[in-house]
């Protein structure tokens, strides 16, 4: 599991600043799709060192993970200081995924992919 960890991190070191990428789109460029829990569980954990967990949201671009800050409200100021808009709907603080998703390219998830290889994870 410490392999998918290091791969996490770098993976998360990937996301633009100003997007957001999902759980599960960084379990999946990681080569673990169904290990979406696992990305979760990581970043709430420490595990994965530091990286911009801020840029990290589930699926609905719901900001899931908001409890795991220093205060409630911090993951949607830091995003929001990127320029990534936060809007206030009956499930929480909530991205628009179509204008702030991270649409990661395939030479990216290669570029990934090789680094991993590389690292030997």
């Amino acid at each position: 599991m410490e392999d998918f960890y290091k791969r996490a991190r770098l993976v998360c070191l990937s996301i633009p600043k100003g997007k957001v990428a999902t759980y599960g789109q960084i379990a999946l460029l990681c080569g673990k799709p169904r290990n979406a829990r696992q990305v979760g569980h990581g970043l709430n954990r420490g595990k994965l060192g530091e990286v911009p967990a801020h840029r990290v949201v589930n699926a609905r671009g719901i900001l899931s993970g908001a409890a795991s800050f220093e205060t409630l409200d911090m993951q949607r100021l830091l995003l929001e200081k990127e320029g990534v808009e936060v809007k206030w709907t009956e499930e929480g603080w909530q991205v628009d995924m179509g204008k702030y998703g991270w649409k990661n390219t395939m030479e990216e998830a290669e570029k990934l992919e090789r680094k991993f290889k590389e690292l030997g994870i």
